[in-house]
């Protein structure tokens, strides 16, 4: 895979950024479809998005530099060097999220409401994410004797010339699924919060499983487990949890 695609002029177009600008653009077009079906403002979507990117990216960034804070002790021109590469994606989805849910505070609009149907619109855009992360070769899959494998041969990140579990795109496949069923969710269930907390639940547990087979070790680990899989199991938990809260409150006031 190439991550420059093709070049105009002293302009290069990499591929990595160009499918997070589709996913992002994706990502719009459906909130902003959907909050005009549910009579809610298109502009307050855009707002939203903007303040979920900002949000989401600088705490993504904070994360990653977290998990390598002995090195950045030793060397804090780290900081620079590596400050238009790595993420923790997990950070940015969390710190996202608290990002919208002051936005909507300070706005005195209804979090759950725009919340909804947004998370859907997120992991669509994360499934066009992860096709940058194949252009590009990063977020890889630990090496494997397996046929189901991808090799690069030009990549600035991933091992090149070794046979790789495809990480990138199975994570986009799965990403492009949990859109289908956060939509499917969203058209069945009326209670407000409900496609939020599956949103969390369903990425946590695929996150946690996908993360065995990441060969990236960069960004970081708790004793045997990566970031990413520490902080699943307390999202996952606390979703489940108010799952069920909600559903026996429920049961208790239908009786």
């Amino acid at each position: 895979m190439y991550n420059d695609l093709f070049s105009i002029g002293p302009f290069t177009v990499h591929g990595y950024g160009l499918m997070i600008a589709i996913g992002i653009a994706a990502a719009y077009l459906f909130a902003a479809r959907m909050a005009k079906k549910r009579n809610l403002s298109e502009d307050e979507v855009f707002n939203i998005l903007m303040v979920a990117l900002v949000g989401g990216f600088a705490s993504s960034k904070c994360l990653f530099y977290i998990t390598i804070l002995p090195e950045i002790l030793k060397d804090p021109s780290i900081i620079l060097r590596t400050f238009s590469s790595g993420w923790v994606v997990f950070g940015g989805i969390i710190g996202g999220i608290l990002a919208v849910m002051l936005y909507c505070k300070i706005r005195k609009i209804d979090f759950l409401s725009y919340a909804d149907f947004c998370m859907p619109a997120v992991a669509l855009a994360q499934g066009f994410g992860r096709i940058g992360c194949l252009l590009a070769g990063c977020c890889y899959g630990v090496a494997t004797s397996s046929k189901f494998a991808i090799t690069f041969t030009h990549s600035d990140f991933a091992p090149n010339n070794i046979a790789l579990f495809p990480a990138e795109p199975v994570m986009s496949v799965l990403d492009f699924l949990h859109f289908g069923i956060l939509t499917l969710i969203m058209s069945k269930s009326k209670k407000k919060g409900t496609v939020t907390i599956c949103y969390l639940i369903f990425y946590s547990i695929g996150r946690f499983i996908i993360e065995f087979y990441r060969g990236d070790l960069e960004r970081g680990s708790v004793g045997v487990l990566s970031t990413s899989q520490f902080i699943s199991i307390f999202v996952c938990i606390a979703g489940m949890i108010t799952l069920f809260v909600r559903a026996k409150k429920t049961c208790s006031l239908n009786r």
